[in-house]
């Protein structure tokens, strides 16, 4: 594989992983999983046709801004996916207390 499809299939990743930074953002939790599910196949296609290519220094250069970008989407996905779970695990602590108090009162 040549190093300008080595770019291209690194753009994409960036775009895929934009497009999940922005489902969470918007709390799309549904779409974010189904766009992991999509990223993680990409990746997995990638690593092979990655290693076998020889990347010039421009593009060597290129690659690492892109990955950049990946990684910064990842942070920011991440931060985000942390606190919906931080919400979530609160939500599921007050409804178990709230059983409790309903078991317990008879209610």
């Amino acid at each position: 594989m040549g190093s300008h499809q080595v770019i291209a299939n690194y753009e994409s990743l960036s775009t895929l992983t934009a497009q999940m930074r922005e489902a969470a953002v918007r709390g799309e939790w549904e779409r974010l999983i189904d766009l992991e599910q999509q990223c993680r196949q990409y990746v997995a296609a990638m690593k092979q046709a990655d290693a076998s290519a020889t990347l010039d220094e421009p593009s060597r250069q290129r690659k690492v801004q892109i990955i950049k970008k990946i990684l910064e989407n990842d942070a920011d996905i991440r931060s985000r996916t942390v606190a919906w779970m931080g919400q979530l695990q609160r939500i599921m602590q007050s409804n178990r207390q709230e059983q409790r108090l309903q078991q317990a009162y008879g209610g």
